[in-house]
């Protein structure tokens, strides 16, 4: 039997990863991971009976070991939990803790030279080379799940990745991707959170609709594939069916299409190297009738920039372009500030953080990250306050 984990088992990939799951009899759950959706995590835990369930808030601990009393289920609570979770034996992980909260169990989990698929767009951008060099230290592998990096990943089976001349991800745009200009300032998270193609949770939605979603994905795929950043591109692509291209230097290029079904790059990291059936809805072009593709406007998605600007700069950048990012759409969220504001604070977060000297330098630990993680999330802090009464 095959051990697997899923961390994040409750968000929409997750939940996506655990309907795969339900369909084999080749698994043996080792550990679910959660949040605050305790019924969902028990549930979850009984129905592939897991070994073990983990909550990340220690105050949700006892109404997890409440609901999973006498099945036999270990059962955890906290953040240290969680990461020393990552340590349990497994053949195949799934990280798709949503933020900085994942990078402590992905090391982890690295650390046992295991298979980490990666769905946490966050532990390349704030710790990539750091990453990277673990997984390599322990002879892990990481196999990329976003849908636009595992669309690149499997263009490039079998191809050498210096003949590579242009990436290019494509984004829907977003709920917000038709407004007028004028209007953006006045979206509500309400407004934000509805996609018109993918179903995920709250946070990713809104960072679909402002961009910072694929922004944080143009520095994955640098980080991921060595791309320099001019090599890296977006294309607006409402329909959201073909997810990316690789440029070739003889002039070809490999394009991956599919329905915007998350089980298709959880299954294929799952199934890796082999492929093998999943239950996606098989592409008809025909029935489709068209794809449409734009450049971005940077005046509507000045997360692009941003992350052109995470990329040149290196060092701590990345980690702290995601903490004022999660910061921002913490205050969004919560109606202190607008939607357009979500940019500003991270920017002028990365201005602050660079007047204090550090920004340059990179981090040598995951301690190291997660000391300028909480730095940049207290920079953010103030400066979204500040915004939020007019004084920035």
């Amino acid at each position: 039997m095959r051990r697997v984990s899923v961390f994040g088992a409750t968000g929409s990939v997750g939940e996506s990863t655990l309907d795969l799951l339900a369909r084999r009899d080749d698994v043996q759950v080792v550990v679910l991971t959660g949040g605050r959706n305790i019924d969902r995590l028990a549930q979850a835990a009984i129905a592939h009976k897991a070994e073990l369930a983990v909550t990340a808030f220690p105050e949700c601990y006892r109404p997890l070991k409440d609901a999973l009393s006498g099945t036999g289920i270990e059962v955890a609570g906290g953040p240290g939990a969680v990461a020393e979770a990552g340590l349990r034996p497994a053949d195949w992980i799934m990280s798709a803790i949503v933020g900085a909260a994942g990078l402590a169990p992905g090391f982890a989990a690295l650390s046992q030279g295991t298979t980490l698929a990666l769905a946490n767009k966050e532990s390349l951008v704030t710790a990539g080379p750091l990453l990277l060099a673990e997984a390599r230290a322990h002879g892990a592998t990481i196999l990329p799940v976003d849908s636009e990096h595992s669309a690149v990943f499997q263009a490039l089976v079998g191809e050498d990745i210096a003949a590579v001349e242009t990436v290019t991800i494509t984004a829907s745009g977003g709920g917000l991707r038709d407004w007028p200009l004028d209007r953006l300032a006045h979206a509500t998270p309400a407004d934000a959170g509805k996609h018109p193609n993918w179903d995920m949770g709250q946070r990713i939605t809104i960072d679909s609709a402002s961009m910072f979603n694929k922004a944080m994905e143009v520095i994955e795929a640098h980080e991921f594939f060595g791309l320099s950043p001019e090599k890296i591109a977006v294309l607006i692509h409402p329909q959201s069916t073909l997810h990316a291209l690789v440029a070739f230097s003889d002039g070809a290029v490999m394009a991956h299409l599919g329905a915007p079904d998350m089980r298709h790059p959880i299954g294929y990291a799952l199934n890796w190297p082999d492929r093998s059936a999943l239950p996606v809805a098989r592409l008809d072009l025909a029935r489709l009738g068209r794809l449409d593709f734009a450049e971005p406007d940077l005046r509507r998605f000045p997360a692009l920039a941003l992350a052109r600007a995470v990329m040149q700069t290196g060092g701590a950048a990345g980690t702290v372009f995601n903490a004022a990012k999660e910061i921002a759409l913490d205050h969004f969220i919560a109606r202190n500030i607008g939607f357009l504001d979500m940019a500003t604070v991270v920017e002028r977060t990365l201005d602050r953080y660079s007047a204090q000297g550090s920004l340059a330098t990179a981090p040598q630990t995951l301690a190291d990250v997660l000391a300028m993680d909480q730095e940049a999330r207290r920079l953010a802090g103030e400066v979204a306050t500040a915004r939020r009464i007019g004084a920035a």
